[in-house]
């Protein structure tokens, strides 16, 4: 019987400070409605940067620097590559990809109320998702509870991990960058 009690002392201590945690985090998503940031993205150790606008809900536009010049852009359903030297669009369903749930506030908000916070060195919060065989693991600043980045597999099944900065909320945003280009 003690150990019971001594078991429901330590559960109710944990789970206050967590859940306080999880209700920052949930607050500063709500708030959201767009983020503009510049990102490291890295793939098979190879690192890409550039600048990117999610708009709640589903929509993306990056841009990466580089030799490449790629262009991601996601109108909410639909999700276009292209690659600046090519003439040919990528063209993907956005709900075959780990983005889908990424790029959706509600559904990210709705896991993050049911799953617990893992803390890494002191800085970080990770919740981990998984769904329809696809893991997201998200990242949170533990000072400020902002989204500072994601690991996700991609839609060719590399690990792709993602580091956001200079992130900018609620920003005026022009619609039409949200625009795909006609399909080939």
């Amino acid at each position: 019987m003690f150990r019971i009690i001594i078991i429901f002392i330590i559960l109710n201590i944990y789970n206050p400070a967590s859940s306080a945690v999880k209700e920052m985090i949930i607050s500063q998503m709500k708030i959201t409605s767009n983020l503009s940031f510049n990102f490291t993205q890295t793939i098979d150790n190879k690192s890409e940067k550039g600048k990117c606008i999610i708009k709640y809900p589903k929509k993306i536009y990056c841009k990466y620097d580089g030799v490449n010049k790629k262009i991601i852009v996601s109108n909410g359903k639909s999700l276009v590559i292209k690659i600046a030297n090519q003439n040919n669009y990528n063209f993907y369903s956005l709900n075959r990809t780990p983005l889908e749930y990424l790029l959706d506030k509600d559904y990210l908000i709705s896991k993050i109320k049911s799953l617990e916070p893992r803390e890494i060195d002191k800085k970080y919060l990770n919740f981990k998702i998984l769904e329809r065989n696809n893991e997201l693991n998200i990242f949170f600043d533990k000072e400020n509870f902002n989204l500072i980045g994601w690991q996700i597999e991609d839609i060719f099944q590399n690990l792709s991990i993602t580091f956001i900065h200079s992130v900018k909320i609620n920003q005026n945003v022009d619609e039409n960058i949200f625009t795909l280009p006609k399909n080939n």
